[in-house]
């Protein structure tokens, strides 16, 4: 039996050149070379994977600007048949509510046309991290949600079931669950393998299909991009680099004495920072909380 695979995947910046504007406190992307967000290369691994084993169609869409349709072809080339781009200037600024509701809409279009029996999602994208658009996009559409999904047990078309391996808090859960569904993976759930030419030179041409707010499907205004956005960031900021810490070399039956020597020596006195309690159990040290101190010894098992 034929089945319907939908992808969604989000083009990303590489998070080793993630900068942030101080005056706006947003992603400076100008200039950051843009990824396909790895969780869903993976998700479109085990599509691809699922759709040789039971045929079918693996559809992959993406809400973004026009350079988005670069990561559609990434997609073709691992593997997609279909690619569509949800691209327009009222989608922007769109928070995860926003970007749910969209893709739930462009979604249900596609299950009209073709019944959906798989719905793949990276378990979060590594730019904003919140892990809300996929269970979003489940709630929308009324279908069970599995998260952080690792394995596919067994996937039955007919049966109209499948097993799925999650990770959770305390080890793995094992779900039986009726299709549809919708998963976000993890790594795990497929080794990424190296493209066949014919879907490289597939994707060399490959133009996605580009859907605007209002065709072919009508978008309701208030509830794409900013208007359809209730989340407000207060303030974002790329942290300072911390200053490395000070070493201090001491005899192994008195380090307690080299670490209250090195306290007392910097420029704030260390006389307030290490004192002992009136009344308290003697040795008792009080730390000042601005003050941090490791502790590195050798075991005399070593």
């Amino acid at each position: 039996m034929a089945i319907h695979i939908v992808v969604a995947i989000k083009q990303v910046p590489d998070t080793s050149n993630v900068r942030i504007n101080p005056e706006t406190g947003t992603l400076i992307r100008e200039g950051v070379p843009s990824i396909l967000n790895p969780y869903e290369v993976h998700a479109l691994e085990l599509a691809v994977r699922l759709k040789e084993l039971h045929g079918g169609t693996v559809t992959v869409l993406t809400m973004g600007p026009p350079a988005a349709a670069e990561a559609l072809r990434e997609c073709v080339e691992q593997g997609a048949d279909r690619g569509i781009l949800i691209s327009d200037r009222k989608f922007a600024a769109a928070d995860t509510l926003a970007t749910s509701y969209v893709l739930a809409t462009a979604i249900q279009a596609l299950d009209a046309e073709l019944p959906v029996d798989l719905l793949l999602f990276g378990k979060q994208a590594i730019d904003g991290d919140t892990a809300q658009v996929g269970p979003g996009v489940a709630t929308r559409m009324d279908v069970p949600v599995l998260s952080c999904a690792i394995k596919v047990e067994r996937f039955d078309p007919v049966a109209r079931t499948a097993v799925i391996h999650r990770r959770v808090a305390r080890g793995i859960e094992v779900v039986n669950v009726r299709l549809p569904v919708l998963l976000t993976v993890e790594k795990e759930i497929a080794a990424v393998q190296r493209a066949p030419l014919a879907n490289m030179l597939r994707a060399v041409n490959f133009q996605p299909e580009l859907w605007s707010a209002s065709a072919p499907v009508a978008f309701d205004p208030a509830q794409i991009g900013i208007k359809g956005s209730p989340t407000i960031v207060g303030a974002a900021h790329t942290p300072s680099l911390k200053k490395a810490g000070e070493r201090v070399t001491a005899n192994p039956g008195a380090p307690a004495e080299a670490v209250a020597a090195a306290l007392a020596a910097r420029p704030h006195g260390g006389g307030s920072c290490l004192d002992h309690h009136s009344g308290g159990t003697p040795g008792e040290a009080e730390v000042s909380p601005k003050i941090i101190v490791w502790g590195v010894c050798r075991s005399p098992y070593d």
